[in-house]
Parts: C-alpha cells; structure tokens; sequence
C-alpha cells in the first residue's frame, strides 16, 4: 500500500531494449517506507525482483501498441520508440494521466536533446543527458516536470564560446590590451559619478 504524499509519485523509470535489457532503471521508495525483512520489503525491492519484474513486463508488453496496463499490481504506463521502451510505473493510487504526461513528456524531452534521434545506440552515447533528464523529470519518486522544454532546456548542452585558459593571451601584448580596457572602463565610470 502506497503512502498518501499528496505529490504525483512513481515507483520505477525504466528504459529497456528491444530485447528487454536494461538501459536505465531507476528504483523509488518512498522515505516512510519501513525496511524490514527481504520477504515484505515489496516486489521491487532487490535486484532479482526488479530484473524478473522487467523481463515479465517487457513479455507482456512489446509490440503490444498499447500505453497503459495493470501489472501486478502496479500501473504501468510505457511508448515505444524505434528500438527502446520507456515505462514509469506507478501504485494504484496514481492518476493515469500524470503517468501518462511523465512518459510524453520525458519522451518529447529526449527527442530534443539527442536532436529527434531517440535509440538505443543514441541513448547509451547520451547516458548522462538521459540521466540528468530522468533526474529533472521525476526526483525521489516525485513528478517534478513534465513539460518537454523545460526538461530539455535543464539539460544544457556545455557552452562553446566560453572563455578558458586556452583562449587567454598571457604574453606582455595580451596583459597591457587588458590593463588598457580595464583603466578605460574605469575612467568611464568615474566621468559618469562626477
């Protein structure tokens, strides 16, 4: 039974292959949650539970064309795209349609960061893009976004022009272009407060 946290929440994000691999899995649990003993600590609490939960869903759902299914007592709500499945699942409390608006959502994001090229091939080359992704989708369980935009936009690509070390003139020319700069921006603002 799943803890009323008043917040959207899913169980597991996963990413698997079109042969039911792992791509990216990740796990939540609830912090009220108790930990007991292996036995009652739920279906997905080891790594042998998560692994044989992943190949019975990945049977029951590839090439189904579906969206969304209960599966053992979990809504599942999963897109197929090209060679890769993406599935958030959730407690039987969660609403449908927030699921569903994590799955798009985070869908639509990778379309733009890995440029609408979204694989297998392309995920594993981008598997920090997808994970900061994941990360600004859903936090500790809790939906956080589900807007593609902004998702994406979170995940910045590094800059280009940035100025480094490399880019810096550090010979006497270089030094005496920056002291002139400097001392004429200050005259400027000292002509300005006077």
């Amino acid at each position: 039974m799943s803890a009323n946290l008043g917040l959207y929440s899913v169980k597991a994000l996963l990413i698997l292959d079109n042969e039911g691999e792992r791509l990216y899995t990740n796990y939540y649990t609830p912090p009220k949650e108790q930990k007991g003993d292996e036995e009652n600590d739920g279906p997905l609490s080891t790594l042998k539970k998560q692994q044989a939960f992943e190949k019975a869903l990945f049977a029951k759902t590839f090439k189904q064309h579906g969206d969304i299914i209960l599966f053992e007592s979990h809504i599942v709500v999963y897109k197929e795209v090209a060679d890769i499945v993406i599935y958030v699942v959730g407690g039987l409390s969660e609403n449908e349609v927030a699921l569903s608006s994590v799955v798009d959502g985070f869908k639509e994001a990778l379309d733009k960061i890995l440029n609408y090229q979204v694989d297998k091939k392309a995920v594993q080359e981008n598997y920090d893009k997808v994970c900061i992704a994941v990360d600004e989708t859903v936090d500790d369980g809790i939906i956080l976004e589900t807007e593609p935009s902004i998702i994406a936009a979170r995940v910045s690509n590094t800059p280009k022009n940035e100025p480094s070390l490399k880019n810096i003139d550090l010979s006497e020319k270089g030094f005496m272009n920056a002291f002139q700069f400097a001392k004429g921006k200050l005259a400027e603002r000292l002509q300005q407060g006077l």
